[in-house]
C-alpha cells in the first residue's frame, strides 16, 4: 500500500484525491493546508483521516510515502522543499516552479538526499499519449515535420483572479502554454530555434501568447495559448506520409485520429476514467516500488528542459515573475 498526502485544498487536489481511488495500492491519509479549519474541511469531504493546518506538519508525517504538491505555481518551490527537508517523496503539480532555477535547486536537492521527485506533468503518463508516442517512433506517419497545437481558454478572468495574478506566476504560459510546449518537447526535443510574441495584460503577464519552435532536422513546432479566447484544445502532428489528430482536450485526450497515406483513417478510442490524474499517481507508485528516484516518463532532464524552454519564451515576450 502506498501512504499518500495532499499538500493544498484547491480543485486540482481535489480531483486528484477523487482520481486516487481508481489507483490500486493507493491510500489517501493525510492533508495540509495553511490553515488547519482548510484542511479538516477538505479531510471531511475526502474521508482522510488525518489534516495539518501547516505544510510542515504533513511533510514531518513519517507515515507517509508520498506527498502530491497542488498549490498555486508560485507556492510550488517553498512547498517541495519542505517536502524534500523532511525526506518525503514529492509530487509536484506542473509547472515544476516559476522558471529553471528554482526547479534546478529542487532536482538538485532531490538527487543529494536519494528522494524521488516528480513533476506531475499527467500527459506524459497518459496511455493514448504514450500510444500516439509509440506510433510515431514506430514510423506510423513517416518522419515527424510538424506539431501544431494550442491551449486558449476564453474566460474572461477579472485581474483578482489567478490566471492575472503575477504574484502566483499567472498568464496564459505557465498554465496553459506548459502543455504545447510540453506536447512538442514529448515529440522532437529540445529545439535549436525559439521565436515567440504576447500580448501582456494591464497585470504583467502574457494574454495571448505565439509560438515557432524550430529545429535543426527541419521540423517545426507552431504553439499558442491565451486567456482572453477559447480554441480547439486539438493537436496535429504532421509527417512525410500521413498525420495524426489529438481531439479536445489533447494533453489528455480520449480520442485520435491516424491518417495514413493511401490508407483509411483509423481512429483510436478510450474510455473515459476519471479525470485522468490517476495515471501519474500509478507511476509515482510503480517508481517508488522499484525504488527508482525518478520517473523514466518525465525525468528531471525532461521538467529541466522544458522549463528552460520556458524561461527563453518568457524572457522574449518580456513577462518576469521575480
Amino acid at each position: 500500500m502506498t501512504r499518500w498526502g495532499i499538500l493544498a485544498t484547491g480543485n486540482i487536489a481535489a480531483q486528484f484525491a477523487e482520481d486516487l481511488r481508481l489507483v490500486p495500492g493507493a491510500e489517501l491519509v493525510a492533508v495540509g493546508s495553511r490553515t488547519l479549519a482548510g484542511a479538516e474541511a477538505f479531510a471531511a469531504r475526502h474521508g482522510i483521516e488525518r489534516a495539518y493546518g501547516s505544510w510542515a506538519e504533513l511533510a514531518a508525517d513519517s507515515d507517509l510515502d508520498v506527498v502530491y504538491v497542488a498549490t498555486p505555481h508560485s507556492a510550488h518551490f517553498e512547498a517541495t522543499t519542505t517536502c524534500l527537508d523532511a525526506g518525503r517523496a514529492a509530487l509536484v503539480e506542473k509547472p515544476f516552479t516559476l522558471d529553471l532555477a528554482d526547479s534546478t535547486t529542487l532536482v538538485e536537492a532531490a538527487r543529494t538526499r536519494g528522494i524521488f521527485l516528480m513533476e506531475a506533468m499527467w500527459m506524459r503518463c497518459n496511455p493514448l499519449i504514450r500510444r500516439i508516442c509509440d506510433l510515431v517512433a514506430d514510423g506510423a506517419i513517416g518522419t515527424l515535420t510538424t506539431v501544431q497545437a494550442d491551449f486558449g481558454l476564453g474566460g474572461p478572468f477579472p485581474p483578482e483572479s489567478r490566471m492575472r495574478a503575477k504574484a502566483l506566476g499567472g498568464g496564459a504560459l505557465l498554465d496553459l502554454g506548459v502543455y504545447p510546449v510540453s506536447l512538442a518537447h514529448l515529440l522532437l526535443g529540445v529545439p535549436q530555434h525559439v521565436r515567440s510574441w504576447a500580448k501582456i495584460s494591464p497585470e504583467g503577464v502574457d494574454e495571448n501568447t505565439g509560438i515557432v519552435l524550430g529545429y535543426d532536422s527541419g521540423a517545426v513546432a507552431t504553439l499558442s495559448c491565451g486567456i482572453v479566447g477559447q480554441t480547439p484544445v486539438r493537436a496535429v502532428l504532421g509527417g512525410t506520409t500521413g498525420r495524426i489528430e489529438l481531439a479536445d482536450p489533447f494533453f489528455r485526450p480520449y480520442e485520435a485520429t491516424v491518417h495514413r497515406a493511401g490508407a483509411e483513417p483509423e481512429t483510436i478510442v478510450v474510455e473515459p476514467v476519471g479525470s485522468g490524474y490517476q495515471y501519474e499517481a500509478i507511476e509515482v507508485q510503480r517508481c517508488l516500488a522499484e525504488g527508482l528516484t525518478e520517473s523514466p516518463l518525465v525525468p528531471h532532464s525532461t521538467t529541466l528542459e522544458v522549463m528552460s524552454l520556458l524561461d527563453t519564451i518568457r524572457a522574449q515576450i518580456g513577462v518576469d515573475y521575480r
